[in-house]
C-alpha cells in the first residue's frame, strides 16, 4: 500500500480516540484529515475538529470513520450514503432489530460502500486462534465457551471461530448478582478496595447445525485484573483452552502445545513492542505494525483501517455489514433472554 490511508473521524470519546491515536502512532501509513464533532465548544478544544460534515469532506478523505452513539448512527449513515462517502462504522450500527433491517435496506438502495469495525477477531490472540482453527488442528469446531467481550463482539467471535453463517439458533439466558473488588477502570488503577456489585450474564446458544456456544460475561471484567478472559473451543480432534492446545496427531495420539505471546523489549533495553503469537516452532500471527508500541486493541483498530482501504481498492470485504447486522441481531435477542431469563429462537431477517 503505497499511499497514506486518509480518513475523517466523526465522533468524540474513548473509542473515537483510538482512530486519532492510530494516525499518531503510524504517521507514515495513516492520516486523519479532519474530525467532526457535535458542538462548537468541543471543536475548539480539539485540533483539526469541525462541526460541519461537508467542510470535513473538503479534505478529500478515502473514507469516514463513524464513532457516534447508536441513536445517531442511522442519520449519519444516510447523509454519508447520499454523499457517496465510504464508511467504516463502529458497532453496533443500530438500536433495534427494526433499525438493523432499515439500515440494510438503505445500504442496498444506496449501494453503500460500508464495512464495520469489529476489531476483536484482529487481536493477536484471537487472530492466532482463528488460524489454528482454520488449519483444523482440533478438527471441526463443535462448541465454544467465551468470557471475554460483551454482546455483539462475542457473537462475532462465536460465528468467526465456529464457522457459523446465518443459521438461526435457540437462546436461553440467565442473570445473577455478583460482587468483587474494583481494581481498574478506563481512568487507571484503583487501590481503594471498593466493592463492585454487578450482574453476571449467562447464555447458551444452540444453532440449527448443532453447534453450541456458551456466553459468560461481567461488564467490569474489561477493566479487572481478577476477573479476566476465559476461552474454550472444542473440536472433534481436540480443544483450545486459553493458551493450551490439546489435539490428536496424525497417528491419533494425544498431543499438547502452547500458544505463546512474543513481545520484544521484555527483560531487555530495547523498545517494547508486540512481535506475534507462536505455536510450536512457528508464528501463527505476526504483528503487521512491528517496532511500534501499541496495545492489542490499538493494533486491531489500525488493522481495521488498513483493511478498509484494501476493501475500497479490491472490493474484498473483511467485516461486512451483513455479518455485523447478524452479530448485533443475535446480541439483541440474547440480551432480552438474559434480562428476562427466558428462551427464544431467532428468525431470518432481511439481510439473511
Amino acid at each position: 500500500m503505497k499511499d497514506k490511508i486518509r480518513y475523517i473521524v466523526i465522533g468524540y470519546g474513548w473509542r473515537a480516540d483510538f482512530y486519532i491515536r492510530a494516525a499518531q502512532m503510524l504517521p507514515d501509513l495513516l492520516e486523519v484529515t479532519a474530525r467532526v464533532v457535535r458542538t462548537k465548544e468541543r471543536a475548539e478544544m480539539l485540533e483539526g475538529a469541525v462541526t460541519d460534515l461537508e467542510e470535513a469532506l473538503k479534505t478529500k478523505p478515502d473514507f469516514a470513520v463513524l464513532c457516534v452513539p447508536r441513536g445517531a448512527v442511522g442519520g449519519y449513515l444516510e447523509r454519508l450514503a447520499n454523499l457517496g462517502v465510504p464508511v467504516l462504522c463502529e458497532t453496533p450500527p443500530a438500536e433495534s432489530t427494526e433499525g438493523l433491517n432499515s439500515l440494510w435496506r438503505l445500504a442496498q438502495q444506496k449501494k453503500m460502500k460500508i464495512q464495520v469495525a469489529e476489531q476483536y477477531i484482529l487481536w493477536p490472540l484471537y487472530a492466532g486462534i482463528l488460524r489454528l482453527v482454520e488449519e483444523r488442528i482440533i478438527g471441526e469446531v463443535q462448541m465454544m465457551m467465551l468470557s471475554a467481550v460483551h454482546g455483539y463482539h462475542a457473537m462475532n467471535l462465536f460465528r468467526k471461530i465456529m464457522g457459523i453463517g446465518f443459521e438461526n439458533c435457540r437462546i436461553h439466558g440467565e442473570s445473577f448478582q455478583t460482587g468483587f473488588i474494583k481494581t481498574e477502570d478506563r481512568a487507571g488503577f484503583d487501590y481503594s478496595g471498593q466493592m463492585l456489585h454487578t450482574q453476571r450474564e449467562l447464555a447458551s446458544l444452540e444453532f440449527e447445525n448443532g453447534k453450541t456456544a456458551i456466553y459468560d460475561f461481567i461488564g467490569e471484567q474489561y477493566n479487572s485484573v481478577i476477573r479476566t478472559r476465559r476461552l474454550n473451543i472444542q473440536g472433534v480432534r481436540g480443544e483450545i483452552n486459553d493458551f493450551t492446545v490439546r489435539f490428536l496427531n496424525g497417528q491419533n495420539e494425544g498431543a499438547e502445545g502452547t500458544i505463546r505471546r512474543i513481545d520484544r523489549g521484555v527483560l531487555g533495553n530495547s523498545g517494547w513492542y508486540h512481535l506475534g503469537m507462536q505455536f510450536g516452532e512457528r508464528f501463527i500471527y505476526k504483528n503487521p505494525f512491528p517496532d511500534v508500541r501499541m496495545n492489542d486493541d490499538e493494533i486491531a483498530v489500525a488493522q481495521c483501517l488498513v483493511e478498509m482501504k484494501r476493501y475500497l481498492e479490491t472490493g474484498e470485504e473483511f467485516s461486512s455489514l451483513r455479518d455485523a447486522l447478524q452479530d448485533t441481531y443475535l446480541s439483541f435477542v440474547m440480551e432480552k433472554c438474559v434480562q428476562e431469563r427466558i428462551t427464544m429462537t431467532t428468525e431470518n431477517q432481511e439481510w439473511a
